[in-house]
């Protein structure tokens, strides 16, 4: 029988049910951080709004003790409390429960603003469970408090003990809408002091209850003193010792800064009206195209000498750092997000715009023909070194191949299955390892590919020897999906690509080499999230007459059976039985030893990964149900390539200044 479907079926949400009922659709989910600290985000933004137009001067931002609610405090002018003409309501009370509703919908408040859509505030109202909105304006002080996105008092009012108008927020995230509701000190810090540096002048007072910590941010550079502090924290190098900053207001404002790096990545921060865009926009592409376009007339007007080099684009950005801030107002220049997280700014008539701006670096070189020299002496280098590159790609290309009718590795284990989105290939070190490994695994989806000893760093070593290197080119040749900038993906033979070494010091240092060549070489891989790291014990803790025994291949097999027929539920790490544990570092094993009812266990350290029997390696590194698997990932690309050069580059001195800096700090294992 058919079921009824009538007009007594069709909601109609109303108020702020949408935002409580679908928070996705107004927030960057509710499961993650930056889901719950954009509330913050949003109401300060009002606040910079305010000082944005010329209305306020400061901000103080407080994070209480409990880190689970937050105070913003402006000395803006205050959110209108009167009764609305057309909804007989207090405009606090519209503003705070209804979508849609502010003063930024048309240039007659604010000339420019973050917030456009009128929903900001009354998201964060929907989304805590309690709020107090406090308002001083007219000589009088007004209160409102509210609690899921609806009102639980009236307007209050009594005579302001301050000549101070402004607003102040206060609110609790609600406990049952987010996963967790304790904010990061560090990363409200970080926004905060962006926001300064955004806006010159303006100052910006965080203070962390917990800690008793308060900091006031202010700065009259912008963006150049922004640029320059980062760069800082990521000791970067400056190519010509100089950084460059633009500035022109015509139908918007334009603000730019810029530097080139010794390091190879292009990095662009790009704001509007205040608020970050990670995904760039039109703002972004205008910077770039401008900043290519400076180069290309500077290198044609001194017929600067490139050496038979072909410069192109994006051999002029490598190492490129550039910030770029635009305000646009209202009307018909009002910004074009893309989403009510304002990731990526749409607006294409801004792109020549700042590109014009862009376009006044040829004549900052023109007046610095030292600097000039340099950056493109760099520039001529990088063109060099991606033609090298990419020649010695195409002959280890050419060598591996990338067809279907891949030349697999010897050592390689293959796995039955054809399908790469349940395939997973197991890098790891030696054959003994190799050799349990192989045992241990599930024929049908699981592959093994065994390597010798430490692999080649790649990252103090030449790209032509990297791509010839015979260990390197075993691992490309078992993923099929090619190396460099001819990578496909869709090649790709295993959906999960798992580094698994050793758990002791060596161990990770091959990790981190196989981690180093991915970010360099395939780092499409990393992207896409296919690179992982497997977690294997270093500790088994054995009650009496429980240690490892024989018939190991017999007792792997019956594990995977019992995994395959939906008895195990649990994931994670676990016991294999009540008289069994594992430690994957010093400090568990100790935890574990303090909490141990298992009398005078005996405890066994492996050396090495071929030193656990296949049913051990089974249980707690192989088997998707009990394993620990940590996805590699490099949110900040240019910060992973410093650490990298750092870690293992060819400049030891770094090394020896990271073990001076950090000593005192960490356990080293030398």
């Amino acid at each position: 029988m058919a079921s009824s479907y009538g007009a007594a079926d069709i909601e109609v949400l109303e108020g702020l049910e949408p935002v409580r009922k679908r928070p996705g659709m107004y927030i960057a989910g509710t499961d993650t951080p930056a889901g719950l600290h954009q509330l913050v985000f949003e109401i300060l933004d009002n606040s910079v709004d305010e000082a944005m137009n010329g209305h306020a001067s400061q901000i103080s931002i407080t994070l209480h003790e409990d880190h689970e609610s937050v105070t913003v405090n402006d000395n803006g002018r205050g959110i209108p409390v009167e009764k609305h003409p057309k909804f007989n309501l207090s405009t606090l009370e519209l503003i705070l429960t209804t979508l849609h509703a502010g003063g930024k919908f048309s240039d007659k408040n604010y000339r420019t603003a973050g917030g456009l859509h009128g929903v900001g505030s009354s998201v964060v109202n929907a989304l805590s469970e309690e709020l107090v909105a406090t308002v001083r304006r007219d000589g009088k002080e007004y209160v409102q408090t509210f609690s899921r996105g609806k009102p639980t008092s009236s307007v209050k009012s009594q005579k302001s003990t301050s000549p101070v108008t402004g607003t102040k927020i206060f609110f609790r995230p609600d406990s049952e809408i987010f996963a967790t509701t304790e904010f990061s000190p560090e990363i409200l810090r970080s926004a905060i002091k962006t926001k300064a540096y955004l806006n010159p002048g303006l100052k910006l007072t965080f203070t962390d209850e917990r800690s008793g910590k308060r900091e006031d941010f202010q700065y009259k550079e912008g963006l150049i003193a922004y640029l320059k502090e980062l760069l800082e924290e990521k000791k970067s190098q400056i190519v010509g010792e100089e950084c460059f900053a633009f500035e022109r207001e015509d139908d918007i404002h334009v603000s730019l800064a810029l530097c080139w790096t010794s390091g190879t990545q292009e990095t662009f921060y790009s704001y509007v009206n205040g608020i970050h865009t990670p995904d760039g926009g039109s703002h972004e592409v205008g910077a770039r195209n401008g900043i290519v376009r400076a180069l290309r007339n500077y290198f044609a007007v001194h017929d600067v000498q490139t050496k038979g080099a072909k410069i192109g684009a994006e051999d002029i950005r490598e190492g490129l750092t550039c910030l770029v801030a635009v305000k646009l107002p209202g009307g018909t220049l009002q910004p074009q997000f893309q989403g009510q997280t304002k990731s990526r700014l749409n607006n294409p008539e801004v792109a020549p715009m700042v590109e014009n701006v862009a376009k006044l670096l040829e004549q900052a070189l023109n007046a610095k023909p030292s600097v000039a020299t340099a950056i493109t002496n760099r520039i001529i280098m990088a063109s060099k070194a991606r033609a090298a590159s990419r020649e010695a790609g195409e002959n280890v290309r050419r060598k591996i191949g990338i067809s279907h009718r891949l030349t697999l590795p010897g050592k390689l284990a293959d796995c039955s299955s054809t399908k790469p989105a349940e395939s997973e290939l197991f890098i790891v070190e030696g054959d003994s390892a190799g050799g349990s490994a192989k045992q241990a695994r599930d024929r049908h989806y699981q592959a093994v590919l065994p390597l010798r000893g430490k692999v080649l760093n790649t990252v103090a070593a030449s790209s032509k020897k990297v791509l010839e290197n015979a260990e390197l080119s075993n691992i490309v040749s078992a993923l099929g999906c090619g190396v460099g900038d001819s990578m496909r993906l869709d090649k790709l033979r295993y959906g999960k690509v798992i580094i698994l070494t050793d758990a002791d010091a060596d161990g990770m240092h091959i990790a981190t080499l196989l981690m180093a060549f991915f970010f360099q070489f395939m780092r499409p891989l990393v992207e896409a999230g296919n690179v992982y790291l497997g977690k294997p014990p270093l500790y088994g803790i054995f009650a009496r007459g429980a240690e490892q025994k024989g018939s190991t291949l017999k007792e792997a097999a019956k594990k995977r059976s019992v995994a395959k027929s939906g008895s195990k539920s649990s994931r994670g790490r676990k016991k294999s039985d009540g008289n069994v544990q594992w430690a994957y570092s010093d400090e568990e094993l100790q935890k574990l030893m303090l909490t141990s009812s298992t009398g005078s266990p005996k405890i066994t350290r492996f050396k090495g990964l071929g030193e656990m029997n296949p049913a051990t390696l089974w249980e707690t590194t192989l088997d998707p149900e009990t394993r620990t698997l940590l996805r590699i990932r490099a949110e900040d690309a240019e910060a992973v390539a410093s650490e990298l050069k750092e870690l293992i580059g060819s400049d030891s001195s770094l090394r020896l200044r990271l073990i001076q800096e950090r000593a005192s700090q960490i356990d080293l294992d030398v």
